[in-house]
């Protein structure tokens, strides 16, 4: 989805009638302007526009503050070939969550989610996750393709707190549940790169990974992002007893999941040249 349907659709949500949607949207356009004047465009000058002087980041190879953030502006102008794809945009009260694809940062293209925190019409704080774009799943699917309008402005709290009794309740309780319980036993899209569309394709690759000896385990979630019907969880766990952070984006239709994308990644190890503020 190119900035300029974002824009208009950011334009077209502050327009309903929803409590807290219209701020939600003036924080999404925001920060939709502040990546194309700064990252997209190179221009180190227009970072004091829109970040705040003493920004908090949890990506570990940044430091804190607004003059960390110049530097990796102009390191994106300098190599000259960054390009982003923005593909969803999620708003909720003070955070904006984006769901994209990136150029530039290596050989490889990166899928990631970027969370900002919007206070006094600034960026004041940043986490994300990002990974090496992968080849598609079983089932066709990338990480990235699927449904992107937002509807159900009104199920956000209902969707939101559905998506986190059900990682609660099946990642970190490890409950015996009933599924269908929360994911539609009929419709439902993947796009983890290992793991095939489907209540089957879900419980063949936990089955594959169980022979393996490898474990997932979620531990805590720290943040739940909504807007209508899709909602976006950062928590922290281990795979294969290796700390790892995890991004879920669901998204859900009539109280059920009916698609899932996520970002895994490793949590920062000792090494990392920043990691002041954490990972989370």
């Amino acid at each position: 989805m190119t900035l300029k349907k974002l824009f208009a659709s950011a334009a077209i949500v502050a327009t309903l009638p929803f409590a807290g949607q219209a701020d939600s949207a003036e924080n999404k356009t925001f920060v939709l302007e502040a990546l194309e004047n700064t990252l997209l465009a190179g221009d180190v000058a227009a970072v004091d526009q829109y970040f705040a002087k003493d920004i908090i980041q949890h990506n570990e190879m940044f430091a804190n503050g607004i003059e960390a953030q110049k530097e990796v502006v102009g390191f994106l102008a300098g190599n000259g070939n960054f390009k982003a794809e923005y593909v969803r945009v999620i708003a909720d009260d003070d955070l904006v969550a984006v769901h994209a694809r990136y150029e530039g940062f290596g050989e490889t293209p990166v899928i990631g989610f970027d969370v900002f925190r919007i206070e006094d019409g600034k960026i004041a704080e940043h986490w994300d996750n990002l990974i090496p774009e992968q080849p598609v799943n079983p089932s066709g699917r990338t990480q990235i393709d699927g449904a992107t309008a937002i509807t159900d402005l009104d199920q956000t709290d209902a969707n939101k707190a559905k998506v986190e009794e059900f990682i609660t309740r099946a990642l970190i309780n490890h409950e015996q549940l009933d599924f269908t319980q929360y994911i539609n036993p009929a419709n439902y899209a993947q796009h983890n790169p290992m793991v095939a569309d489907g209540l089957d394709g879900f419980g063949a690759f936990m089955a594959e990974m169980a022979q393996q000896g490898i474990t997932m385990d979620y531990s805590e979630i720290h943040q739940v992002i909504g807007e209508g019907n899709f909602v976006l969880t950062l928590s922290e766990g281990a795979l294969g007893n290796e700390p790892t952070a995890f991004y879920d984006l669901f998204r859900l239709e009539d109280g059920l999941i009916v698609e899932h994308w996520d970002v895994i990644a490793p949590m920062p190890g000792p090494d990392a040249p920043h990691n002041e503020a954490g990972k989370f």
